[in-house]
């Protein structure tokens, strides 16, 4: 059974940063792509970044240049560095892998406000 448990959020204000961590338990992490999402109030669940086996990375066009995603295969840990935060990044952060995802994890809530 794959745990996922993220962790790092926080209240920020704008322009603030933040990194976000996200460790995944009972599987051999380093065969899976890992995706970051996130869940604004009365929004659906959007995708944020994914990072695979080899390396390479992609941003939803709303993040990218402000966001950086990494993992350290050896830790099974996937990270999220948020640089440059908005208000309308405030959500619940998740990560998952975006091919067959597992059980969601509780997420790690994210507020941007001054």
């Amino acid at each position: 059974q794959v745990q996922l448990v993220e962790s790092g959020g926080g209240l920020v204000q704008p322009e603030g940063s933040l990194r976000l961590s996200c460790a995944v338990s009972g599987s051999i992490f380093s065969r899976y792509a890992m995706g970051w999402y996130r869940q604004a109030p009365g929004k659906q669940r959007e995708w944020v970044a994914v990072i695979y086996r080899g390396g390479g990375t992609n941003y939803a066009d709303s993040v990218k240049g402000r966001f950086t995603i990494s993992r350290d295969n050896a830790k099974n840990t996937v990270y999220l560095q948020m640089n440059s935060l908005k208000p309308e990044d405030t959500a619940v952060y998740y990560c998952n892998t975006p091919t067959s995802p597992w059980p969601w994890g509780q997420g790690t809530q994210v507020t941007v406000s001054s």
